[in-house]
């Protein structure tokens, strides 16, 4: 496998579709940390989302500036982190001061599947019914690696592997 550690790769989607999963069975592949961006919303962010309600631009910015933060810390050793991502803005925010270093992967499932799999979800603060609201925003990128979450894990992070060489 060629050498990854100088990339940081933000593993995108709308909740549900599997990033911490994913991100972490990657991070083992690669020897990079993988970090949840779940971890670093405010306290009321994450109030707000328990309570049904979605976060607005102006709720997500620190976020996202807290994990761009996270990604350029982490730029001579690598990262893997699960964030959302939906918007293009985000991304761009995200990605700030790191562009030739970013890697995006984005998890892609139709709503049905996804709501399947939150249904099953038990104690996560992100209620299933917000899920109308992140793909009703979500913009899917251009420039990322695409996979379909229809795969076992471990085909998925074989898939992504794949991907990340042929690039």
């Amino acid at each position: 496998m060629k050498q990854v550690e100088s990339n940081i790769y933000f593993i995108m989607g709308v909740s549900g579709c599997g990033k911490s999963t994913i991100g972490s069975l990657l991070a083992d592949k690669l020897r990079i940390p993988f970090y949840d961006g779940d971890d670093y919303h405010s306290e009321t962010n994450v109030k707000k989302m328990a309570s049904g309600q979605p976060l607005t631009d102006n709720d997500r910015m620190d976020w996202l500036l807290r994990l761009n933060e996270l990604a350029r810390n982490r730029l001579e050793k690598g990262a893997i982190i699960g964030c959302s991502a939906l918007k293009e803005s985000y991304r761009r925010i995200l990605e700030a001061n790191l562009q030739e270093n970013v890697r995006w992967i984005y998890l892609s499932g139709t709503f049905d599947d996804i709501m399947s799999r939150l249904s099953q979800r038990k104690g996560h603060f992100m209620p299933a019914a917000l899920l109308k609201s992140q793909f009703e925003i979500l913009e899917i990128p251009q420039n990322a690696i695409k996979v379909s979450i229809n795969l076992p894990a471990e085909q998925l992070v074989k898939r992504i592997l794949e991907l990340i060489e042929s690039k």
